[in-house]
């Protein structure tokens, strides 16, 4: 196992080193200047312009910036915004802590509600349950994100007042109250990702439950007189787990990414809002930060996944 690992790190390096490369390419190609802002105010002399390209390297070809940038990267420095004039790496971190506080708790409770879920809808097929929750996945798989928040919002902040429209990220949790509010503005942005997640984990659950449980080696553990729920929980489920690890762990860095929408619809100012803004405003080095970020957080579960498949069955070995 420690060589698979040692292995598969040294896969990734090349492979993200490919993916940053197309990346910057893309983003340095693409039409528009980085300094679009500097060229709207008059008041900037050309002089002044030029100094300033100059000293974020747009003054050389795409490729010298890369190696500039790849080479600052692997030192630790992440470079400058175009926008702010700050470094990335700071813009960045005061971002994360808003992303984890929202999508992570989002994740964390639709895996909770996905798995059983799934499991029940799986053993009592065709029941009543069964019908409601394929139903309900099936609708919350398949409504958009921003139109679930903008109901919510309609209903249940505008109507009913009982949930603010608007996340505060300033909002420091110091006392029981404080805490209270802070629980009360995640609660509109998390469920409209938890109904997502929820409804595509519990239906790939679902139909996994359902492959294992014809098997021979069911029908062998109930005919040795094994109750229904050891088979089902110690038997079914761990190998109904493996490709929906898959599905969990791939799906991590996913959710960073598509809670674009629902950062923006709720103001909070998190990783997919910054994108969304650092897009906008052609900020080359924080957009080169982020996706760099969603794709080493892709290679990293896509790793996790592959040691958590040696863990669920016995029979997988690495070489």
């Amino acid at each position: 196992m420690g060589q698979y690992i040692i292995r598969r790190i040294l896969i990734a390096i090349p492979t993200l080193l490919v993916i940053s490369f197309v990346i910057f390419a893309v983003l340095a190609l693409a039409p528009g200047d980085p300094l679009a802002q500097f060229a709207l105010n008059p008041a900037i002399p050309e002089s002044t312009r030029e100094l300033i390209r100059i000293q974020f390297g747009l003054d050389q070809p795409w490729p010298v910036r890369y190696v500039r940038w790849i080479s600052s990267l692997a030192q630790g420095d992440w470079g400058w915004s175009f926008a702010s004039r700050s470094p990335v790496i700071d813009i960045v971190s005061q971002r994360i802590p808003q992303t984890l506080q929202v999508v992570g708790v989002a994740y964390l409770i639709a895996v909770m509600f996905a798995i059983p879920i799934g499991i029940i809808s799986a053993v009592k097929q065709y029941s009543i349950f069964d019908q409601v929750a394929t139903m309900g996945a099936f609708i919350g798989f398949s409504v958009p994100s921003f139109f679930t928040g903008l109901l919510l919002i309609l209903i249940f902040a505008v109507n009913l007042k009982w949930f603010p429209t608007v996340y505060s990220t300033t909002l420091q949790v110091t006392d029981w109250d404080t805490l209270g509010q802070q629980v009360r503005q995640m609660v509109l942005p998390v469920t409209v990702l938890v109904v997502q997640q929820t409804a595509a984990l519990t239906r790939f659950m679902r139909s996994s439950m359902l492959e294992n449980l014809p098997l021979d080696y069911v029908r062998t553990a109930r005919a040795k007189g094994l109750a229904d729920q050891i088979v089902v929980l110690r038997h079914v489920l761990r190998n109904s787990m493996i490709p929906v690890v898959t599905l969990v762990a791939l799906g991590i860095p996913t959710i960073f990414a598509g809670a674009i929408i629902t950062e923006n619809l709720f103001r909070v100012n998190g990783l997919g809002a910054l994108l969304i803004t650092s897009i906008q405003n052609s900020d080359t080095p924080v957009v080169m930060a982020l996706t760099f970020i969603f794709a080493c957080l892709t290679v990293l579960f896509n790793l996790i996944a592959d040691i958590l498949y040696g863990v669920l069955d016995p029979r997988v070995r690495y070489s």
